[in-house]
């Protein structure tokens, strides 16, 4: 990896790494710290926001919250939000506003968000951007949230999701395109026959491509007012685009700073 990517990582890790195990109905509220990282990861569906954001947890130390995550605790722990999101997610409905709104805000008073956070899957609206800032706002701390969107070319995009199997027993990934097994449709692990998601077929991609263009492009422009936003090249090797991403985040934290 890069210099600047390895100096970013320590800076951060040596200062913010916590050692926490959150739970979901209990949440502590804490005093957050003068120069931490709000990390908001845009992008479309299969672009690699998921695999960025553990990569960047690791780097940096601090925790990734995946909305989608969020949601299936809820519903796993039956939780009283779980119960409520399974039966709006039952009736094959998106989930509204405000309770995403409480779920997150749980989320972010846990104590392990106390140093940044790298958020994955949530504003996906800029009415939510906007709540989002006003939320974090009431923190008590004026670090601002950054915003980095993931790019690829349409074509790859759609060979990396409607080419994507997984496996039901260990959750392995592969890509009949890029990533196949060695044995065609089984999990190189255990064997097990790998299944196609529902959601990964080329006419609900293409939906959800028309509905993440209409609905992101007002959150790209509100951060990019605001200076705070840069492209990231996402067709390029996992550890690259790390290192493409701690240079983006170093450069819009200097940038923040003479604001």
């Amino acid at each position: 990896m890069p210099e600047t990517a390895r100096q970013l990582g320590r800076l951060v890790v040596s200062e913010n790494r916590h050692s926490y195990t959150s739970k979901i109905e209990t949440t502590q509220t804490v005093a957050v710290k003068p120069d931490l990282f709000r990390i908001l990861l845009l992008g479309a569906p299969g672009v690699g926001k998921g695999t960025q954001a553990k990569e960047l947890e690791c780097l940096l130390g601090i925790p990734s919250i995946s909305t989608g995550n969020l949601l299936r605790a809820h519903v796993g722990q039956r939780t009283s939000l779980g119960r409520v999101a399974e039966g709006i997610m039952g009736r094959g409905e998106l989930v509204p506003d405000p309770l995403l709104y409480q779920i997150v805000a749980e989320r972010l008073q846990e104590r392990d968000t106390a140093g940044g956070f790298i958020l994955d899957g949530f504003p996906r609206t800029l009415n939510q951007a906007v709540w989002l800032e006003d939320r974090l706002a009431t923190l008590g701390n004026e670090s601002p949230t950054i915003a980095l969107r993931l790019r690829m070319g349409y074509k790859q995009l759609l060979r990396r999701v409607t080419g994507r199997r997984n496996c039901p027993v260990c959750q392995s990934i592969y890509n009949i395109f890029v990533n196949p097994p060695k044995r065609d449709g089984l999990c190189e692990k255990d064997g097990s026959a790998l299944v196609q998601r529902t959601d990964d077929t080329v006419s609900i991609f293409e939906n959800r491509m028309r509905a993440y263009s209409e609905l992101t492009a007002p959150i790209v422009e509100h951060y990019r007012r605001l200076g705070r936003f840069a492209d990231v090249d996402g067709d390029r090797p996992i550890e690259v685009i790390t290192a493409g991403i701690a240079v983006a985040i170093a450069n819009l934290r200097q940038c923040s700073r003479r604001l």
